[in-house]
């Protein structure tokens, strides 16, 4: 496992002087090497707990993200007690885990979005009831000839090819700063590129490293 850590100190004196910082430091040290956990960047906030604005957890966010690493975290109060930010935090798609607590930890973000869970269920349920239901009047659901249909006809799973599509997209936006920070360095070749994104761990949609191809195909998609 690879790890992306994040610490926050309430007030701007605590993080002068380390208090608190150390002993989440030290907490999430000592996590990681029980796990034998790369660690690959490490993030400071000094930040209300009541404010949800938090630019460096924002960047821990997209570089666990780019790079598919773990958001580690000493406690889970110091990522926010507001449970609509948990929420948001939860759906990201970043894995995170506190150390004072990791098997817990998924629980508590589940529990806090029991509401949120419970309405879209109780939307599948109803629609599970009307399919049945029509069902039951004899309605014929779905392709009667299955996928091999589509595949005779030439075409695809519309929804399936756009939800890729969009993934693919999304994850270009991801790495389109890094891009840049890149070429700021003077990296414009695509092999250059795809060399320095492998050197920083970031990952292609599909989880791959990169080539050069790969790269040309991220650049189209970001139209540069």
């Amino acid at each position: 496992m690879r790890a992306v850590a994040y610490y926050r100190v309430s007030t701007a004196a605590q993080g002068r002087s380390g208090l608190g910082l150390e002993a989440q430091r030290k907490a999430v040290e000592q996590f990681c090497q029980s796990r034998g956990t790369e660690m690959l960047s490490e993030f400071t906030e000094v930040e209300s707990g009541k404010r949800n604005a938090r630019p460096e957890l924002a960047k821990a966010l997209h570089h666990a993200k780019v790079t598919g690493a773990t958001l580690v975290i000493a406690k889970l109060d110091r990522l926010s007690r507001n449970a609509a930010f948990l929420l948001q935090l939860r759906d990201s798609g970043v894995k995170f885990i506190a150390a004072d607590m990791p098997e817990a930890c998924d629980l508590t973000v589940g529990i806090l979005a029991l509401v949120a869970q419970q309405e879209r269920e109780a939307i599948s349920q109803r629609t599970k009831v009307a399919l049945a239901a029509a069902k039951d009047r004899g309605t014929k659901l779905g392709n009667p000839n299955g996928a091999e249909a589509l595949r005779r006809a030439g075409k695809g799973n519309g929804a399936a090819v756009a939800a890729l599509k969009g993934a693919a997209d999304r994850h270009a936006a991801d790495l389109a700063p890094v891009i840049e920070q890149l070429r700021s360095e003077g990296i414009r070749s695509l092999a250059g590129l795809a060399g320095a994104l492998n050197e920083r761990c970031m990952m292609t949609a599909r989880g791959g490293r990169w080539h050069a191809s790969s790269v040309r195909n991220l650049l189209g998609r970001l139209g540069s």
